[in-house]
C-alpha cells in the first residue's frame, strides 16, 4: 500500500519565472520517497537497513533555494538529452543546430536551462505522480514542441521512474534522473565501502573532455569490468583510476533487465537498478569538493556519493553507429527504471 501526500515546498523567484513548487511524498511500508515539481528532483529517498531503520540515502538541498542556484543535478530529470553532446552541435536533415556550451567545450544535460531547472505540471495518481510539461521548439536550441511526461509510481520496495514524449519535429532526447547515492545515508563520507556490478560486457572510452571517443571497448581485462560485484574503494586503487564517469553498454532490448547492483555491507542496503534503456553511466562524484551544503548541514565530499543513470549513449545524435537517439514525428519515446531496494 502506497500513500501519495502533496504540500508546498516553496516559491520560484521572479527571475526563476515564479511559481509554487510543490512536494509530493510517496510512502510504502520499506520505501519513502519525496519529489518536487520542480526540475522532478528526488530530494528524499530513505530505505531500511537490516536493522529497519530508515536513512535518506541520497544527496541533496533542505530548501527550494539550494536546486535554483547552481549545483550538479542532484535528484533532477534531466533533458532534452541527458549526457554531453561533443561541441553542442548535431546535423539534421541537412540543417545545423548549435546548443548551448555548458561544460567547457561541450553541451550538458540539456543546455543552460535545461528540465531540471524548469517547474513541471503535477497529477496525483492513486500510487505516484505524473508530471508533464511541453517545451516549445527551439528550446535551449533544440528543434520541435516537445510533450514530456515523467511518472514517478512506488509500488512496496520499488520505484519506477517512467518517461514518455511526443515530437512535432524530429529531435534527439534521451532522459535520465540523476540522483546521487550513498547507502550508508546522505552525508557519509564516501562510498568506498559499497560494493558494485554493472551487467555490461562493454563501455565506451572517452576524449578528454568526456566525449566517447566512437569506440566500443571491451570491458575484459580492465577496470571496467564490473561483471563481478567490486568493493569500490580497493577497485579504484588497484586500478589507479581517480572514478568513474562513463557508459557502459546495456545488451539491448526494449525489455526490463537488472542492470546494476550496489551493495553497502556494514547496513545491508542494497539497490537494484532495471531498466529499459540501451546505456548507464556510472558516475561516482568526481567533480564534488565539500563546497555545497547539503541536507541537514552535510558537506558532499569527491567520491561521497555515486551515480547510476541509465540513458542512451552519450553524443549518440553525432554517432550513427550508436543507439538511435532521434524521435520522429509520430512516434513515442517512452522508457523506464525501476530501483529496487532491499537488505542483504
Amino acid at each position: 500500500m502506497t500513500t501519495v501526500r502533496r504540500e508546498a515546498f516553496g516559491r520560484l523567484p521572479p527571475e526563476e519565472g515564479g511559481g509554487e513548487v510543490e512536494k509530493f511524498v510517496l510512502q510504502s511500508d520499506s520505501v519513502r520517497v519525496e519529489i518536487l515539481s520542480f526540475g522532478c528532483i528526488i530530494t528524499t529517498l530513505e530505505t531500511k537497513d537490516r536493522e529497519g531503520q530508515f536513512s535518506d540515502v541520497v544527496l541533496g538541498f533542505d530548501t527550494l533555494e539550494g536546486y535554483t542556484r547552481k549545483h550538479p543535478f542532484f535528484g533532477a530529470v534531466v533533458g532534452r538529452v541527458a549526457n554531453r553532446i561533443a561541441n553542442g552541435r548535431f546535423t539534421l536533415d541537412g540543417k545545423e543546430y548549435q546548443l548551448f556550451l555548458n561544460n567547457g567545450p561541450n553541451s550538458l544535460h540539456g543546455g543552460a536551462k535545461g528540465f531540471d531547472k524548469v517547474l513541471w505540471s503535477p497529477q496525483v495518481l492513486p500510487n505516484g505522480v505524473r508530471f508533464f510539461r511541453l517545451s516549445p521548439d527551439g528550446e535551449e536550441g533544440y528543434p520541435g514542441d516537445l510533450k514530456v511526461w515523467v511518472t514517478y509510481t512506488l509500488s512496496g520496495r520499488e520505484l519506477a521512474i517512467n518517461y514518455q514524449a511526443q515530437t512535432s519535429k524530429t529531435t534527439p532526447i534521451s532522459l535520465t534522473n540523476h540522483s546521487y547515492f550513498n547507502l550508508a545515508g546522505q552525508g557519509s563520507r564516501d562510498v568506498y565501502d559499497h560494493e558494485i556490478s554493472i551487467e555490461a560486457d562493454s563501455y565506451l572510452p572517452v576524449d578528454d573532455t568526456k566525449i566517447p571517443t566512437g569506440e566500443v571497448a571491451a570491458v575484459q581485462g580492465t577496470g571496467f569490468d564490473l561483471r563481478q560485484p567490486v568493493e569500490l574503494g580497493k577497485h579504484l586503487q588497484k586500478f589507479h583510476l581517480d572514478g568513474f564517469d562513463h557508459n557502459f553498454c546495456l545488451h539491448q532490448g526494449q525489455d526490463r533487465r537488472l542492470v546494476a547492483r550496489v551493495f553497502h555491507p556494514p547496513s545491508g542496503r542494497t539497490m537494484e537498478v532495471h531498466t529499459t534503456q540501451p546505456g548507464i553511466q556510472f558516475y561516482t562524484g568526481n567533480n564534488l569538493d565539500g563546497s555545497l551544503k547539503g541536507k541537514g548541514a552535510a558537506t558532499y565530499p569527491k567520491h561521497s556519493a555515486l551515480c547510476l543513470e541509465t540513458q542512451n549513449w552519450p553524443d549518440a545524435v553525432n554517432k550513427p553507429h550508436f543507439p538511435k537517439v532521434l524521435l520522429h514525428p509520430g512516434e513515442e519515446y517512452n522508457h523506464t527504471t525501476w530501483l529496487v531496494f532491499n537488505t542483504a
